[in-house]
């Protein structure tokens, strides 16, 4: 026991010789102060008021950066380019990240001019006037200040994906071919009315094994499955009568470049009768059905008014 006991207390001068304290972190400080001011400026493109808060060697540097040599933004540049987040976004503002603060570190190693950084945890929002990309972006900044609080040195990281969405919306893309006929869309009529005269094992037939289904008066988070699915219309056959089911219009097979989707959109009208007190109901269907390769359906989802089953 004696020996565990030293060997405790060793273990502990130890762990306690081995910390060592290199400067103080701050809550409260006239650093944080000035990032306040720098930050209201920023949002409200108040590029006057930026300019005097910026050494004259400032340099801005992007975090997230790849570039081995990257020399950073300069304060000119830097300064023509903050007024356009004011200029392009509507309903900018910068907050700080719920629940987070900023701090101010003051190191004591090797800061022989006695200059300080603050890091920031801040929520960038915005909407882009021209295109109407949303930009929502959490966002983390390191800013070293001088002794007698100017900034000297910015680098932000963030999520640089917002750009993208921004740049391609700026120009007219294509993105795939939309068929009026096709054989995905024969599937989907040949599914609905086989449902409309009752045969639920060949309507069924018509999706993969492990396709999902969303209702919209449901929780979209939580897809059924096929099984489940047809458990649900079998239950829908015993408490509804088809009168019939009419196309309105006609679909649309939507057969996208990007990520290789397939999408049969389809729009109908049910004419239904409720067994229990034989009330006629007319309800329209919106159905988006998402096609793999060989054509089986792999997921859908119907939107229609529930209420007017239930009333």
């Amino acid at each position: 026991m004696k020996k565990t006991i030293v060997i405790l207390v060793m273990m502990t001068s130890l762990i306690t010789l081995a910390q060592k304290k290199n400067g103080t972190v701050y809550s409260e400080h006239p650093s944080i102060d000035v990032l306040a001011s720098f930050t209201e400026a920023f949002a409200s493109g108040d590029t006057i008021k930026l300019a005097s808060l910026l050494t004259d060697d400032f340099k801005s540097y992007n975090g997230v950066s790849t570039d081995s040599k990257i020399k950073g933004t300069e304060k000119a540049r830097y300064l023509k380019n903050s007024y356009r987040w004011f200029d392009e976004l509507e309903y900018f503002s910068i907050t700080n990240f719920p629940g987070a603060y900023p701090d101010a570190i003051e190191y004591k190693k090797d800061n022989e001019n006695d200059e300080i950084w603050v890091q920031t945890w801040e929520l960038i929002k915005g909407v882009h006037k021209k295109t109407g990309v949303k930009f929502t972006s959490p966002i983390h900044g390191l800013y070293l200040l001088t002794k007698d609080l100017k900034i000297k040195t910015e680098i932000i990281y963030m999520n640089e994906g917002i750009f993208e969405e921004m740049y391609q919306s700026l120009s007219d893309r294509t993105n795939g071919t939309i068929y009026n006929h096709h054989d995905n869309i024969n599937t989907v009529r040949k599914a609905v009315y086989a449902f409309e005269n009752g045969d639920l094992d060949k309507a069924i037939d018509y999706y993969s094994e492990d396709a999902r289904f969303f209702n919209i008066n449901d929780d979209l988070n939580a897809p059924i499955t096929r099984d489940a699915v047809k458990a649900v219309r079998q239950e829908f056959l015993d408490n509804f009568e088809i009168k019939s089911i009419d196309m309105i219009g006609y679909p649309d097979y939507l057969e996208y470049e990007m990520d290789n989707g397939r999408s049969v959109l389809s729009w109908w009208k049910f004419h239904l009768i409720r067994k229990s007190d034989k009330k006629e109901i007319e309800l329209a269907m919106h159905i988006n059905d998402d096609f793999d390769e060989e054509g089986k359906i792999i997921s859908e989802i119907i939107y229609f008014n529930r209420t007017l089953l239930e009333n």
